[in-house]
Formats: C-alpha cells, structure tokens, sequence
C-alpha cells in the first residue's frame, strides 16, 4: 500500500505533491526521493517577469535540493522562462548536484533568448554523465573540445538556440553510441553537420532553422524518420542509402527537387511537404513512390506571382501506386478569400492523363476555394480512385461570417457544378467549415454529407 501511495505522490504535480508532505510521513519521505524535479515559475507558483521571481526561484530551488535524499532522481528540468537573473554558480551547483545523483534526464532551458550560460563540461566528466539517456539544451553556449566518454547511454539528444559548432558537434556524436535521437533547432554556429557511421542506432534526424548551415552529411545506416526546415537558403544534404527512410517530413521556402526523392529513399512510406514554391512534379514514368502510403502537401493560396496549379500535383499521386491518403493544405490570407478567389475559366476542365489509384481510400483538402486547378485536381480525384471513401473540402480559410453570404453561396455553387454526377456511389464528398452550413434546398444535394467546422 505505501508504494501504491508513493507512486501517486510522485504523479502529483510539484507544489501538490510539497503540500502532501507536510501532512504526512509517507508522502514526506516520498517528497525527498522524488524521481522527477520539474522547476519552473509555474510549478513552484512564482510570477514571471516580476522583481522578486529570480531570487525566490534560486530560493526554492536551494530549499528543496538541499533536502533531497541521495537516491531516487531520474529526471531533472530547470526551466528559468521569467526570471530576469540566475547567477551561473547557482545553475552549477544544481546541475552537479543532480549529475551527482545519475540522473537519466536532463532539461535546461535557462531564461535568455540570446545563449549566454556556458555549460559546464567539467560536470560530464569521469562518469558523471554516463547515466543520462534524454539531454534538451535551450539557449545556452555548450562546447566540447575533446571527446567526451559520458555519454554512451545517451539516446536522445536535442539542442534548441545552443551555441555550439560542427565541429564542437563532432566531438559529441562519435561517442554516443547508443543514440537514437537527434533533434537541432537555431543552432546557428553550424556549418556543416557530420553523422558518423558509428551511430548505428540513430533513427531519427531533424534539423530546423540552422540559418547558417550549409552541409548535413549523414553516414548512419539506419535513418527512418527524417524532418528538415530550410528556410532562406538550399542545404546540400547526402544521407548515404538512406534505404530504412520511411518518414519524411520538409519545410521549404526555396524549390526543392522532389524528383530526385524517390531513387533517395526507395522505402518512404509518410511524405510531408510544406513549400511556399511551386512543387517540381514528379515523372511518374520513371520515378515513384513504391511505398508511399501517407501524403501531406502544404502549399501557398495565389497570393502573388503566377497562378498555383495545383492539378500539377496529381503528378504525386499517379508516382505512388500504394498511397491510401492525401492531404493538401493550402494557405490562403483571410482577406484575399474574402473578396473572392475564383481564378481561371471553369467551362473547360482539363483532363490528366488517364491513371487508376486503387489504393487511395482518403483525400482532404484544407483550405479549399473555387481556383480552377483546384475545382479540376478534386474532379481528378473522384473520377479516378476507384477504392475512395470520402473526399473532404474544407473551406475553413472561407472569409464568410454569415452561413448565407454571398462568398459561401459562391463556393457551393461551384462545388455543385463540378462534382454533381461525380460522386461514385461508394464514397462521400463532405464540405467542412463555414460554407457547409450554406445548403441549396435542392434534391441534387442530398448526395453530398455536410459537416459543419463550427460546431
């Protein structure tokens, strides 16, 4: 019973769980060997950004580690979001402190945007550090200069706004074995980022908002799950037989070759693409997706430059013979919708070539509004997945703040026009989102399920 008692004190949240302490022995002494230390302004109830928080944040902090038992601590997190100043020889003694006690993860967030507590490697050394299998560093400067022999239970490792360089990096991976995770965000001081083929184990990689990296060369061979952002500049990237990829996921705001992805990662089976460029189509003749089971495509509503054709991306679904699902998101700024977005002569569809998607079960297209290429894409779709079972339009982006406004009767007469007859009998075509709730009172309607988004 006192175990059972003791595990759910250590569930309680921290000031709960210091409340329960004062009333009872047990959950006293569960206080003191507690496996979790979460410390931020919102747990130890301290209003951020104010005068005092810095000084009684340490306060606490000393207060209750100066208490703790010897054994117990498997996860301990500073997060100092709100507090103006924490002097670096407090976060020291903390960190040694749990170091100390072995824990198995590590979370610091220390409380300036720009990185400026330097992390002390002092504390990793001998086998301080061997323990730890979860370390999240944010907004700190941390650099290895030797190679580093604590760290070969390490599994996930993620750094966001870190100070820290390629090469400072190479000290770190080669040595940690065991390493399964790897996540970087604003780390700006890489140029090139090297994975070492001795990271047998390293599944996933995702690298976001590097704004000065050039280069990820990856020589790990069992990578399956891939997520990259770019932003303002093209990255070389080489990831060797990237064979075991099977999720990808990529934020882009230059043109990216996607052709080139199929002969890349031959076994890819989730794709997801958000791109404010045009996206290349993929020769389905020569390149596809064996596997792909599962697409999401983001793109931008026709904001500036050419018209989108978006029927273009049915290229993607013709290279992927195994696709159940597609998604398409289109970003649309609420207040070109709101005027109307109705581009194109709808009186001569265009017709792809002929193609049979037996596989595709489930299609979604966020953001929907009468564009030609769009009306023409969705057509695409009905007429040619012979295995479909609902199609859904969802014209959330529709500015129409009325269920019988003028926009939204727009957007149902043109989804009438175009997909009336088009339904086959054994799928649905639902409208979400503020134009569902805008029905002719028509018989010729009552093939098509309604929801609407704001209920």
């Amino acid at each position: 019973m006192q175990d059972i008692l003791c595990h759910v004190h250590s569930l309680l949240p921290l000031r709960d769980a210091a409340r329960a302490a004062c009333v009872s022995h047990v959950f006293l002494n569960s206080w003191r060997c507690r496996p979790n230390l979460y410390f931020n302004t919102e747990a130890l109830g301290l209003e951020a950004n104010c005068g005092r928080t810095s000084r009684d944040f340490t306060k606490i902090v000393d207060h209750i580690l100066k208490k703790y038992s010897d054994i117990g601590l498997k996860t301990f997190q500073l997060a100092m979001y709100g507090c103006y100043y924490i002097e670096s020889c407090h976060l020291d003694s903390w960190l040694h402190l749990a170091l100390t006690l072995g824990i198995e993860e590590l979370i610091l967030a220390t409380n300036s945007m720009v990185p400026k507590y330097n992390f002390p490697l002092s504390l990793l050394s001998g086998k301080s550090g061997n323990s730890i299998r979860y370390l999240r560093l944010s907004f700190c400067i941390f650099r290895p200069t030797v190679r580093l022999g604590c760290f070969k239970s390490l599994k996930k490792l993620h750094l966001y706004c870190v100070g820290i360089s390629g090469d400072e990096l190479g000290y770190l991976l080669p040595v940690s074995v065991a390493l399964e995770q790897l996540e970087l965000a604003y780390c700006n001081e890489i140029i090139c980022l090297k994975i070492p083929h001795v990271l047998q184990r390293l599944s996933c990689l995702d690298v976001a908002a590097c704004h000065n990296l050039q280069m990820i060369k990856s020589e790990a061979p069992n990578l399956s799950s891939l997520c990259f952002e770019w932003f303002h500049h093209h990255v070389h990237t080489s990831l060797g037989e990237a064979l075991h990829v099977k999720k990808l996921q990529m934020l882009c705001f230059r043109d990216f070759y996607y052709v080139q992805l199929p002969t890349i990662m031959p076994n890819l089976e989730a794709l997801t693409i958000d791109s404010i460029c045009q996206i290349a189509s993929i020769p389905s003749v020569h390149s596809k997706f064996c596997s792909l089971k599962y697409l999401n495509i983001c793109v931008p509503g026709e904001v500036r430059g050419p018209v989108y054709d978006y029927l273009s991306l049915a290229s993607f679904l013709g290279a992927s013979p195994c696709l159940e699902t597609f998604i398409l998101r289109i970003h649309v700024p609420e207040v070109r919708v709101k005027y109307g977005l109705f581009s194109g002569d709808p009186s001569h569809p265009r017709q792809m070539p002929e193609h049979r998607y037996v596989k595709l079960k489930r299609a979604k297209i966020i953001g929907f509004y009468p564009a030609k290429s769009l009306l023409e894409l969705a057509s695409h779709v009905l007429e040619t997945a012979t295995s479909l079972e609902c199609l859904t339009l969802d014209t959330t982006y529709c500015s129409c703040g009325r269920r019988h406004s003028d926009p939204a009767k727009c957007y149902l007469v043109a989804i009438k026009r175009y997909f009336e007859g088009k339904v086959p009998s054994t799928a649905r075509l639902d409208v979400e989102g503020p134009c569902s709730g805008v029905r002719p009172n028509d018989r010729r309607w009552q093939g098509f399920t309604v929801f609407d988004g704001r209920s």
